[in-house]
């Protein structure tokens, strides 16, 4: 069924024949698919509800792995949300401001395209040498976060994947001093919204190799000039070394976060340590150990 040409949503055609993208294909819908039920992104005992999920373009592959992913789902009966795309043009120079509306437009995706320029204000409040990507983050989701309720969205929904979890985590642990990541699924500080992630399970490379093998007309993250800072370029290496030396390292560690024991770390507010206490033993020569 995912394979016959005359039944398939336009972000998918022109898509390569070969055995190799079919399968790259097939394995990122599926892992999208299983997390979005893995982590209750929809609640499927309300059919009398149909929700809406404001789905973040940016421009990059990833954006266009989820904005391509979500859409065959929802063509299919599998997904079933109302779907609005969106771009946030920062005002950053030299940003292809033409490039998403005609592609949305030609595939037929209802979107929205807003002008903010948090350019200047990031320029002007970081100083000459810091990278901007801290703040920027903080304007961008503001503003995504005020579009959906504009839009009567109940999701904001990002292109995160697996490595950009893991990556985060690793930042978390090396230079926050503490165990955490990026969630799948996210109430936002209001409470009004959620954040979802449904490419939680789908490595960068699927990503990257999906993107380009469709031809999606990629936009540069790094128009700036700036880039996601020293930490996350140095944790990248580290797990590239990792995986290099031992493939499949990356999925190992993804799966060590799904499958947490609080009884052996060491955070009392999760595990009630003190409130251990030993069984009753029993006095030998008593009934219960005679054979």
């Amino acid at each position: 069924m995912l394979d016959d040409g005359d039944d398939i949503h336009p972000l998918f055609h022109g898509a390569p024949g070969t055995t190799e993208f079919r399968k790259l294909r097939k394995r990122i819908v599926r892992q999208a698919r299983e997390a979005i039920d893995a982590y209750g992104m929809v609640d499927r005992s309300d059919t009398a509800r149909r929700p809406r999920w404001l789905v973040c373009l940016s421009g990059g592959k990833d954006s266009y792995t989820l904005l391509a992913v979500l859409h065959e789902l929802q063509w299919r009966g599998l997904l079933p949300v109302d779907l609005l795309a969106c771009n946030l043009d920062q005002g950053q120079p030299g940003f292809p401001a033409t490039v998403l509306p005609e592609f949305l437009e030609r595939m037929g995706v209802p979107h929205r395209i807003e002008y903010q320029d948090t350019y200047s204000i990031v320029m002007d409040k970081v100083p000459a040498g810091r990278t901007y990507c801290a703040l920027c983050s903080r304007l961008r989701r503001g503003n995504l976060y005020r579009i959906a309720r504009e839009e009567g969205c109940e999701a904001v929904v990002l292109g995160h994947h697996r490595d950009d979890i893991l990556e985060t985590f690793f930042m978390n642990l090396f230079h926050g001093g503490r165990l955490a990541t990026m969630p799948p699924k996210l109430l936002n500080e209001d409470g009004d919204l959620f954040v979802l992630r449904p490419l939680a399970h789908v490595a960068e490379a699927d990503c990257d190799r999906f993107a380009r093998a469709m031809g999606y007309p990629i936009i540069p993250c790094d128009l700036c000039g700036s880039q996601d800072g020293l930490q996350r370029q140095q944790v990248k290496a580290i797990l590239d070394g990792w995986e290099a030396r031992s493939p499949g390292r990356r999925q190992v560690i993804f799966r060590a976060l799904t499958n947490a024991r609080p009884s052996h770390l060491l955070d009392p507010k999760l595990f009630d340590f003190a409130g251990l206490a030993l069984a009753a033993r029993t006095e030998p020569g008593t009934p219960e150990d005679i054979d």
